[in-house]
């Protein structure tokens, strides 16, 4: 006789922090995320930096999610800049660090880069508008421009 028993509870996601005017969050560079010499593959940068981006905003309590389902609309990048400065390879540590620089109603300016330790790798800047379903800009909910203010706004807690 099998008996079932219950699998065993799912670890927790690795979620990043807010820090004062800063966003931190982590990733590590694995086999599938380097090319033939070892190297993170350059458009994994682009994976790290949404993913650190929608942290940042799961961290501000807002939920892109509920907002799509409910026909009010979406985030979407309109303008990326991207510079590799210094490799991450295979079991690299790599931090990113997102920062708001510059809020408006429908859209939002961040810079984003990638350490390893104090070494930076790669620095990204963007532009992403809030859209409206048929991909129209529009402006965000009220509740999020303020928690996007607060953000930025926010003295950092380092020293």
């Amino acid at each position: 006789m099998h008996t079932h028993s219950a699998p065993p509870p799912a670890p927790a996601l690795p979620d990043g922090v807010i820090d004062g005017d800063r966003h931190l969050y982590a990733v590590r560079v694995y086999y599938e995320d380097t090319d033939l010499s070892g190297v993170a593959y350059h458009a994994n940068y682009l994976r790290w930096f949404e993913r650190a981006r929608s942290d940042l905003l799961r961290r501000l309590g807002i939920d892109q999610r509920a907002a799509v389902e409910a026909g009010e609309g979406a985030w979407a990048v309109a303008d990326l800049g991207l510079r590799f400065l210094s490799p991450a390879r295979l079991d690299d540590d790599v931090l990113i660090v997102t920062r708001c620089t510059e809020l408006r109603a429908a859209s939002c300016r961040m810079a984003q880069q990638a350490f390893i330790g104090e070494t930076l790798c790669a620095d990204a800047t963007l532009r992403v508008g809030f859209v409206s379903p048929s991909g129209r800009p529009r402006r965000q909910p009220a509740d999020w421009h303020a928690r996007f203010t607060a953000f930025v706004t926010a003295q950092p807690a380092r020293p």
